[in-house]
């Protein structure tokens, strides 16, 4: 488990999937914001659910985040596209509506620094979201994220075009 300031990240339970599934892939609008990929339903308990978790990976590392205080499941987090090589690998994070807004989405990426910087020795990480999303945008300069830049209407979202904005962090960068 990896510790921050308010949350807690560990490995995915089974127990999270359905949760995880319910109040974020389920809400069709947000995660059409939140994935480059069409949303298609996926009936409960499916092992194609995003949050299920089929085994160890070296492209990617997955979470669950918990709030430390409650003991609650508090969303998922990842690092994902991990480049071994070029040592970069790019971050996500998804909050259950109830714990949106409380500072959680700050702390994660901080922890998800620790990890991708300390533990898998990589130089670069990053970030996409869209432009008009400024409650991530906000977090990730918070953390210590650089807008390196704007990908004018590269993500297709709820039916239109929407701009993306990419952020970077070096780990000469990072306060750790």
């Amino acid at each position: 488990m990896l510790q921050g300031a308010h949350i807690t990240l560990r490995a995915r339970h089974e127990t999270d999937v359905p949760v995880l599934q319910a109040e974020l892939y389920d809400d069709v609008a947000t995660r059409s914001r939140a994935d480059s990929r069409p949303w298609r339903p996926i009936p409960p308990g499916s092992a194609q659910s995003p949050y299920v978790v089929a085994g160890v990976s070296d492209e990617a590392a997955c979470f669950s985040v918990v709030e430390t205080a409650s003991g609650e499941l508090a969303g998922e987090a990842l690092l994902w596209g991990i480049d071994p090589h070029n040592r970069t690998a790019h971050l996500g994070i998804a909050l259950r509506p109830g714990h949106r807004g409380r500072g959680f989405a700050t702390d994660v990426l901080r922890v998800l620094f620790h990890y991708g910087f300390t533990v898998l020795g990589l130089n670069r990480l990053q970030l996409e979201t869209l432009a008009d999303n400024a409650p991530m945008v906000r977090a990730a300069t918070a953390a210590g994220f650089t807008t390196e830049g704007t990908l004018r209407r590269s993500a297709w979202a709820c039916g239109e075009f929407a701009d993306q904005v990419v952020l970077g962090l070096l780990a000469e960068e990072w306060r750790g």
